[in-house]
């Protein structure tokens, strides 16, 4: 085993009151298309783990935050785009429910893999880099410390899904309200509501949400299986429901489930741990609750949102390339409207491959973000971006966040036609745009102005590189090796 990195001490557990659950706003949402109903943490890096800011890939160091892109002309190339950041945290999460040593493997080097091993480390749990770069070891204690601190969870909202296991493993927990990628309020009610008709009872104070299991099985406190609508498809309150179900007495059943390919990854994870879980996938779940679960070995699907990015920057500045690992089976709409603008895409023998003649202008496609399997609104900066240099006007509605178009000031910025009214973006396309200094607010919207330097005269300069860094491995490192001119300063 590496040799033992960066240490985080214990916490005391703290005592948790009971009370009524706590009022959170609420988001206007969209109708939608029916749906079927101690220890320490050691994380190393000498094995490859980045920390301390070093996210991101190999040669990004602390201060390095801002992209800089020239365009180069077409692309071409082999790339790999690594295991999925939005499968991964939940798989981390997972670990809290049995005691024992897990091994993740596929998994990227990203700063919100190392924001969720500060997270289990604050709790006890014992994380690091395995014997390859991509390989992550957890280690469970038989005692965990069930909080999850502000000044972490604060830092990623996906913290949330501690929430669950903390609950099925201890019978309470002390979580923070989380933060993150600022796309608007995203209210946590569905999934405390949801773990309430289980047996739970929640209690705002101070910026946390404390909680305990109230029912109990031969006077230990556990959680009781019940049938769970969910009022809207979430994909993280689905995981937070799914892994407190699988220690719970009896049978749990989640109607109006999120069908993600990072929910079925999580339910495969669980069930080699020994839990009994099925129709994950579909927008109902069944989970038997068992006694207790085992450490077992997964790996981690790969992300389609880092997938997507490099489909769109074959489209954007053309050539061809091909995503090794590329799932078309998980991002079937994304390709129907990328093909749809003009982006050959075909599934080869050695993966994804994405080509379009930088001669003939891509053509503009209306979208609109749905529940999965709709288009997902991590695609929708990203096909914008697209949509500046296309032919045409393309309408493109945001069904689920609010905020989710503050990237568009810094496209005008590089002379992007680009109109908002409330949900919808109106994208008139331009023959060019123009490279001007510019501004990541979130993980997806810092990669798209990223591709939108790939096709922008003179040169581009992204500030708050950071937040790409969340999401993405070594995103400038893989462009340049596929003929873009990117880099890190």
């Amino acid at each position: 085993m590496p040799s033992a990195g960066r240490r985080y001490p214990q916490r005391p557990g703290p005592t948790v009151p009971t009370i009524d659950t706590p009022t959170v706003p609420t988001i206007d949402t969209p109708t939608v298309p029916t749906i079927d109903t101690p220890t320490v943490v050691t994380i190393d890096t000498e094995a490859g783990g980045p920390i301390d800011g070093e996210a991101g890939g190999p040669g990004h160091t602390v201060g390095v935050d801002r992209f800089v892109v020239t365009p180069n002309g077409p692309l071409s190339g082999t790339v790999r785009a690594g295991g999925a950041k939005n499968s991964v945290l939940k798989l981390m999460a997972a670990c809290l429910l049995a005691e024992g040593t897990h091994v993740l493997t596929n998994v990227p080097r990203i700063t919100d893999v190392d924001i969720m091993g500060e997270l289990l480390g604050a709790m006890g749990v014992d994380v690091r880099r395995g014997r390859t770069p991509d390989e992550l070891v957890v280690t469970t204690p038989a005692d965990i410390v069930p909080e999850a601190p502000y000044e972490l969870v604060e830092k990623m909202r996906a913290s949330v899904v501690v929430l669950g296991p903390l609950l099925a493993r201890c019978g309470r927990a002390r979580v923070s309200l989380p933060g993150g990628d600022d796309f608007g309020p995203r209210p946590i009610d569905m999934h405390l509501h949801a773990l309430e008709s289980m047996g739970a009872s929640f209690k705002p104070s101070h910026g946390y949400v404390e909680c305990q299991v109230d029912s109990t099985v031969a006077a230990v406190p556990r959680l009781v299986g019940n049938r769970v609508v969910l009022e809207y498809p979430s994909h993280t309150g689905t995981d937070n429901v799914l892994m407190a179900a699988v220690l719970a007495k009896g049978t749990t059943t989640i109607e109006n489930a999120a069908r993600e390919p990072e929910v079925s990854d999580l339910a495969d994870f669980l069930n080699a741990m020994g839990a009994r879980v099925s129709g994950a996938g579909t927008s109902r779940i069944v989970v038997e609750g068992v006694e207790e679960l085992r450490p077992a070995t997964h790996s981690v699907i790969p992300d389609r949102l880092v997938v997507a990015t490099f489909l769109v920057a074959a489209g954007l500045a053309g050539g061809e390339v091909v995503v090794e690992d590329g799932r078309p089976d998980h991002m079937e709409m994304l390709i129907r409207k990328l093909s749809a603008t003009g982006i050959e895409i075909t599934q080869e023998p050695d993966g994804l491959r994405a080509a379009h003649d930088g001669a003939d202008r891509l053509q503009a496609v209306d979208v609109a973000t749905l529940p999965y399997p709709g288009f997902a609104t991590d695609y929708k900066p990203l096909l914008v971006t697209l949509l500046t240099v296309a032919s045409g006007v393309g309408i493109v509605t945001e069904n689920l966040f609010f905020g989710r178009f503050r990237y568009v000031e810094e496209l005008r910025r590089m002379g992007a036609d680009i109109r908002t009214e409330g949900h919808h973006a109106v994208v008139r396309g331009v023959e060019r745009l123009s490279g001007a200094p510019v501004r990541a607010f979130d993980v997806r919207a810092g990669a798209a102005l990223v591709l939108a330097g790939l096709v922008a005269d003179g040169e581009t300069v992204i500030t708050d590189a950071h937040h790409v860094d969340r999401g993405y491995e070594d995103l400038d490192g893989k462009l340049a090796a596929l003929g873009a001119h990117v880099s890190r300063a």
